[in-house]
């Protein structure tokens, strides 16, 4: 019988991943198709697959939307796909990985034609979801620890607890822009060598004040530059040691530090400066939209371009002290679970058992900010439920800027309300949240059409 094996990863590595893994063990077991899913998450590697396994396996299913060391199925079939598509066809891909051409062990060590290139919009996609995957730690740390420092007074004395907590939790901050610019370089370049290039872009994008603008910035031109290094920079054979070790180190980070220091740094340090101070002296009406347009976003796609790209803009801004955003991005990613679980309870009629069973997970998953938890109710039905999701979150989003909440963690959904001072005017974020869920359940209970139900 055929064996299979796949991984599964997302960027934040909280819930793509593994409902992408459950998908793919479901579907295989339906088919009777022996497979092991091993996840790459938040909490690292699970599931690991051994060389023994990888040796005996068919084929491989990537269904990741960060790197995955691939190097370790030479030889092998593989079918590699967004993490999304991991849940949304996953026995489409089992029959895909089925019908690949199995390779023997000559198979295996000959070497392979080259597959279709990514399209250039998911490439850089998946680059800055490497950078975001790895720099998220450092901001979940660095926020809460500077709102736990506020306990202890805004102006914690020298030498305080309170002086302590701030200074730890502004030192995780500080890495948040040189880990994002090294790891999309790294994942240009392919490897370590872009990680010293996107580090020392990260340093010098603080440094002229570009935020994390510039280290975005910093992270693709460091990683591209090394990529153009690793291609075209040929040195004799007796010399080819000193490439990796020497040469192409020493060009690339010179070429992105003169780069960063000369030519792009005054204008990345005029745009963020532009845009921070858009953003905290902006009229309530340019708030409410902006809280709009960012909820909006959160719900369109749950976990895929729009809904990262808006999370990557609210947390790239709590580098730059501006935390009302965070606060409505937060909100809005909450209530398309929170709303899909509160229609199932108004409007029974219109959702299977098992659809009622599944809003009361959903609801568990709203309140930790997993918003991917309302993807079954959206694919099942994306005319009618999509619509409702969209204008639920554009409405706490826009609230929660009407309010002027704050926060200061990306992530941790309700459970961050037990954290004193990280949310500012903590009322109002519980009211948008709840005015969001409402208008959301409503909308769908509205939208969604009756169907004959079991008891």
């Amino acid at each position: 019988m055929k064996k299979l094996l796949a991984v599964t990863a997302c960027p934040t590595g909280i819930a793509h991943t593994y409902m992408a893994a459950e998908s793919i063990e479901k579907a295989a077991k339906e088919k009777n198709i022996p497979i092991k899913v091993e996840t790459r998450g938040a909490v690292g590697v699970e599931n690991g697959l051994t060389p023994e396994e990888i040796a005996e396996a068919h084929a491989i299913i990537i269904a990741a939307d960060t790197d995955v060391d691939e190097s370790r199925f030479a030889g092998k079939p593989v079918v590699k796909v967004p993490v999304a598509q991991g849940i949304k066809i996953p026995a489409q891909l089992i029959e895909q990985a089925l019908a690949k051409e199995a390779s023997s062990g000559a198979a295996a060590a000959a070497p392979k034609a080259p597959e279709k290139e990514a399209s250039t919009g998911s490439s850089i996609y998946k680059h800055l979801m490497n950078g975001v995957s790895n720099m998220l730690p450092l901001v979940v740390a660095g926020g809460l620890i500077i709102a736990i420092s506020f306990l202890f007074g805004l102006n914690p004395v020298d030498g305080s607890i309170g002086a302590k907590l701030l200074s730890i939790g502004k030192a995780a901050m500080g890495l948040m822009v040189p880990i994002l610019a090294g790891f999309i370089s790294y994942s240009i370049a392919g490897g370590k060598l872009g990680l010293a290039p996107g580090l020392v872009g990260g340093v010098l994008a603080n440094e002229v004040g570009g935020g994390f603008l510039g280290g975005i910035i910093a992270g693709f031109l460091a990683g591209y530059i090394t990529k153009w290094l690793i291609k075209y920079v040929k040195l004799p054979k007796v010399m080819e040691g000193l490439r990796p070790v020497l040469i192409i180190p020493l060009l690339s980070v010179l070429a992105v530090g003169l780069l960063m220091v000369f030519v792009i740094g005054n204008p990345l340090n005029w745009l963020m400066m532009t845009l921070t101070d858009w953003l905290k002296d902006m009229g309530e009406a340019n708030a409410i939209i902006l809280g709009a347009v960012l909820g909006g976003m959160m719900a369109i796609d749950m976990g895929g371009p729009f809904n990262k790209t808006a999370y990557t803009f609210a947390v790239g801004l709590l580098g730059a002290s501006v935390y009302e955003p965070m606060a409505a991005v937060m909100a809005a990613g909450m209530t398309p679970p929170l709303g899909i679980w509160l229609a199932t309870m108004i409007a029974k009629n219109k959702f299977t058992k098992e659809e009622r069973e599944a809003g009361k997970v959903a609801s568990v998953l709203g309140l930790s900010f997993i918003t991917e938890g309302a993807i079954p109710f959206g694919a099942a039905d994306p005319l009618r439920i999509i619509p409702a999701f969209v204008i639920g979150s554009a409405v706490t989003g826009a609230l929660s800027m009407m309010f002027n909440v704050t926060l200061m963690a990306p992530h941790g959904g309700i459970f961050v309300l037990l954290i004193p001072n990280a949310i500012g005017h903590i009322l109002w974020y519980v009211l948008a949240i709840a005015i969001g869920t409402v208008v959301t359940g409503l909308l769908v209970s509205f939208f969604k059409r009756n169907k004959t139900v079991s008891a």
